[in-house]
C-alpha cells in the first residue's frame, strides 16, 4: 500500500513517519521545501489547558511523545516545561476558566487555579488588573524546527520518499475512491491521500471536490527587549481578555503576540511576512497593561507572521472525507503541539481502518452541520 502525503511540514512528516512504522509506503509531496509553511513561523507551543476534551486529548497523546522525544529521535528539541498561565479580567471570562479547570482535572489535567497573588508567583503580572488564573505545570514550549527535523529524519531514514518543489495539481479518482494525485512532476498512484497543506488545505481539498470551511489566517509575533528581563522560567502568558500573550526568549527578551482586530484572511501564496508596526505599538501596549516588564522604554527587536489554518469552531479536521481521502487540516494555530498525535491517528485510519488512540468523533466535517466539537474561544498558541 503507498500513500501519498500533501504537505511537508510537522503534521505531514510525523504522520509519514509513524505509516513507516507500520510498514506503509509514503510519498511526501511539498510544493516548497520541507517545513517553509507554517512550521517554520511556529512559536512551538505545548499545553494540554484546552476547553475542550478532545483536544486535551490530542494534547495528551503527543505529549507522551513529545516527552521522549529525544531518546526516540536522538534530538533535541528544547521542550522545556515552563507552564501556560491563562488570565481573567472580566468574571464571565473567570468562569468560564474555572469550568474549564474542572473539565481538565476530570481529564487528568495537572492544573491550577490561582487568585492574582498567586498568578503573581508566577510572573510578574499587575494583579490588580485580574480576578483569577490558571496554571498548568506540564505545559511549555519546545522548537519546532528541531522537532520538524526529527520527524523528517526519522521518516526518511524508515524509507519515506520526499518530492520538494513538486506541486499537487489534482486529486484523481477512480469512481468514487481517490487513487492518487496528478503533480507538476507526473502522477503518484496511491491507495490514500493524505491532506495536510495547512494554509493550502482548503484548496487541496477542493481538487477532491470538497468544500472545507478554513481560513488561511494572519498572525504576528514580535521579539521584544523588556524593560525587565523576562526570566526564562516565566509561563506563557495569556490575557485571556485582550488577547496579549508573552513567554521568555533569549537573554531575558520575550516573545510577544496576540491578534487583536477581525479575521485577517490571506493568499498563502503573498502575505507580508514581516510584522505590521501598528500591531506592535499595540501588542506592546497591551503587554504593558499585562505585566511589569513591558513599560514605555521596551522595544521591538524584529518580527514575523504567518498562517493559522482557521475552522469555524478552532478544532482541527482529522478524518476520511473521501474514500482514500484523509484530512489533517485546520489546526488553528495548534498543528505543531498536536501533530504527533495526528501523525498516529491518521496512520490508524489508514492501517487499522479506525482511529483508536484519541476519541476524534467530533472532528468530522459533519460537525458542521450542527454537529460538533465545542469551540475553542481563544486560538492562542
Amino acid at each position: 500500500m503507498t500513500v501519498a502525503v500533501v504537505g511537508g511540514g510537522i503534521v505531514g512528516m510525523a504522520t509519514a513517519y509513524f505509516l513507516r512504522q507500520r510498514d506503509v509506503e509514503v510519498v511526501v509531496l511539498e510544493r516548497s521545501n520541507v517545513g517553509a509553511g507554517s512550521t517554520e513561523r511556529a512559536v512551538g507551543g505545548i499545553r494540554e489547558q484546552f476547553s475542550t476534551p478532545v483536544n486535551v486529548g490530542l494534547s495528551q497523546a503527543s505529549m507522551e511523545v513529545w516527552d521522549t522525544f529525544e531518546e526516540e529521535f536522538g534530538v533535541d528539541i528544547e521542550h522545556r516545561r515552563i507552564g501556560y498561565m491563562f488570565l481573567a479580567r472580566e468574571e464571565g471570562t473567570a468562569e468560564e476558566l474555572r469550568e474549564t479547570a474542572e473539565m481538565q482535572r476530570d481529564l487528568g489535567v495537572d492544573i491550577e487555579v490561582l487568585d492574582p497573588a498567586g498568578a503573581r508567583e508566577h510572573a510578574d503580572v499587575h494583579d490588580g488588573n485580574y480576578r483569577l488564573a490558571t496554571y498548568g505545570r506540564r505545559d511549555g514550549i519546545a522548537d519546532p524546527h528541531l522537532a520538524l527535523q526529527g520527524f523528517s529524519t526519522a521518516a526518511q531514514e524508515a524509507g519515506t520518499e520526499v518530492r520538494t518543489h513538486t506541486a499537487v495539481t489534482d486529486v484523481v479518482r477512480d469512481g468514487a475512491r481517490v487513487a492518487g494525485v496528478e503533480t507538476d512532476d507526473g502522477r503518484v498512484d496511491a491507495e490514500y491521500v493524505v491532506n495536510a497543506a495547512g494554509p493550502w488545505a482548503g484548496r487541496v481539498a477542493a481538487m477532491a471536490g470538497l468544500d472545507l470551511p478554513i481560513s488561511p489566517q494572519r498572525r504576528q509575533v514580535g521579539v521584544v527587549a523588556p524593560e525587565k528581563p523576562v526570566p526564562e522560567d516565566t509561563p506563557l502568558t495569556f490575557d485571556m481578555d485582550t488577547g496579549v500573550y508573552f513567554l521568555p526568549d533569549r537573554e531575558g527578551d520575550a516573545l510577544v503576540g496576540g491578534h487583536f482586530t477581525d479575521p485577517d484572511e490571506r493568499d498563502p501564496d503573498r502575505y507580508p511576512t514581516d510584522y505590521d508596526i501598528d500591531w506592535a505599538v499595540e501588542a506592546l501596549e497591551r503587554a504593558a497593561d499585562c505585566a511589569e516588564y513591558f513599560g514605555p522604554e521596551a522595544g521591538i527587536r524584529q518580527g514575523w507572521s504567518g498562517l493559522y489554518a482557521v475552522t469555524p469552531d478552532h478544532h482541527p479536521i482529522i478524518e476520511e472525507t473521501l474514500p482514500g481521502f484523509v484530512n489533517a487540516v485546520g489546526f488553528s494555530g495548534h498543528g505543531f503541539m498536536h501533530s504527533p498525535a495526528t501523525g498516529q491517528l491518521v496512520t490508524e485510519m489508514i492501517v487499522d481502518g479506525e482511529p483508536r488512540s484519541v476519541d476524534i468523533s467530533a472532528l468530522g466535517t459533519d460537525r458542521f452541520e450542527g454537529v460538533g466539537a465545542g469551540r475553542e474561544e481563544k486560538n492562542v498558541l
